[in-house]
């Protein structure tokens, strides 16, 4: 096994630690306070390669592997984990989704402009009586002439106020993930309504809405895939969601253990810098581990899709420790700062708070307990 970084890895991790440091780091607290990042921002990602990385260069994007992913992930939520959510579901979650399982008209329609920046995706899942239990959810696509009418709801959608196509799944047969259709709904059609969600604990400078569909008519050349094979394809995609929540869970929480080591150096107490007292050394030895630790699991799981292998387990593994450990991890990293750490000063309390989302989106902390058991056992703790 060869943990070493390829040149190219190298590189383009280098030309996101600078456009992580240049575009990103300094706006992060004004972009949190505002409740906004800059939309100028999104073409600036299009335009360095980083909305199209894993999407083929025929199809708009950049190229590049699952590990170039992970690896430009973490340097994205090291500087906001909010510019990482955008990335993570606009390219992770929809792009790719196209590009695997798109007619080639829909390729041609969408991937340029979502892997450029010139247009934005979001992930039409979750609705507000169904979360976890996602097979269940009750949104509607009504067969007409010609096409289908959509209608339901749908809540804590990242990108929802800024896309320009929303992956929607409905509802077309009986209950249960069978009966889960994608499709494909430009956010101008006629019935469709974005409303954004403010006031979240974290991850504020992305745009969070909830969707109402009030019969959006959609062609039948909207349907993504098959009928009835939505939920495998939201399923799917969210196995690699998860590995992409865990990168950028490894950049939040490097960054929380950075912020640490710059003050505990600095911070003198009783005569000397905080860094030489004990227990400080075991807090930041501990961030440390934590953070190696996430990392490796999340490149496992790069590894395992790069060469062909399922990962779907793996992902599950990832995302839950990197979750939890990235939440740890920035908590110490209050606890090194003191009072300091409680203010947006220091990027700290930002970590903190856009971390704790993440053990809950993409597949709960608990979810991803049942299905790593389930993949142990061979038992399903679900009903």
């Amino acid at each position: 096994m060869d943990l070493s970084l390829s040149a190219e890895h190298r590189q383009l991790r280098e030309v996101a630690r600078e456009f992580t440091a240049d575009r990103i780091t300094p706006h992060a607290a004004r972009w949190d306070r505002d409740e906004s990042i800059d939309r100028d921002l999104v073409p600036a990602l299009g335009k360095i390669g980083f909305l199209g990385i894993g999407v083929p260069e025929e199809h708009g994007g950049s190229g590049g592997d699952h590990l170039a992913y992970c690896l430009v992930l973490e340097e994205l939520a090291a500087g906001d984990s909010a510019v990482r959510g955008i990335v993570s579901v606009s390219l992770g979650l929809v792009a790719k989704t196209i590009a695997r399982a798109g007619a080639d008209a829909q390729r041609e329609r969408w991937l340029p402009g979502l892997c450029s920046g010139a247009l934005l995706g979001c992930f039409a899942l979750t609705e507000p009586d169904t979360g976890s239990d996602a097979g269940s959810l009750a949104a509607s696509a009504t067969r007409v002439a010609g096409g289908w009418r959509l209608s339901g709801r749908k809540v804590f959608i990242t990108n929802g106020t800024w896309a320009d196509v929303a992956l929607v799944f409905a509802r077309t047969g009986g209950p249960g993930p069978r009966g889960v259709t994608a499709f494909l709904v430009p956010t101008d059609s006629p019935g469709f309504t974005a409303r954004e969600i403010r006031g979240k604990l974290g991850m504020r400078g992305q745009a969070t809405a909830e969707l109402l569909l009030d019969d959006v008519p959609v062609p039948d050349d909207a349907l993504l895939g098959e009928e009835g094979g939505g939920f495998a394809l939201a399923m799917a995609a969210l196995d690699r969601g998860r590995m992409s929540v865990a990168a950028g869970c490894v950049g939040a929480a490097r960054g929380s253990l950075e912020a640490a080591l710059r003050y505990a150096r600095e911070r003198e107490q009783f005569g000397r810098p905080i860094a030489g007292f004990q227990l400080v050394q075991e807090l930041l030895a501990d961030m440390a581990v934590e953070t190696d630790a996430a990392r490796l699991l999340t490149w496992r799981c790069a590894d395992l899709a790069d060469r062909g292998e399922p990962f779907r387990t793996e992902a599950s593994m990832a995302k839950l420790y990197a979750s939890e450990a990235s939440v740890r991890v920035a908590d110490r990293a209050v606890q090194v700062l003191g009072g300091y750490g409680y203010l947006d000063d220091h990027p700290v309390a930002k970590h903190l708070r856009d971390t704790r989302v993440t053990t809950l989106y993409e597949g709960t902390s608990q979810i991803q307990r049942l299905l790593i058991g389930r993949a142990l056992t061979g038992v399903s703790a679900f009903t």
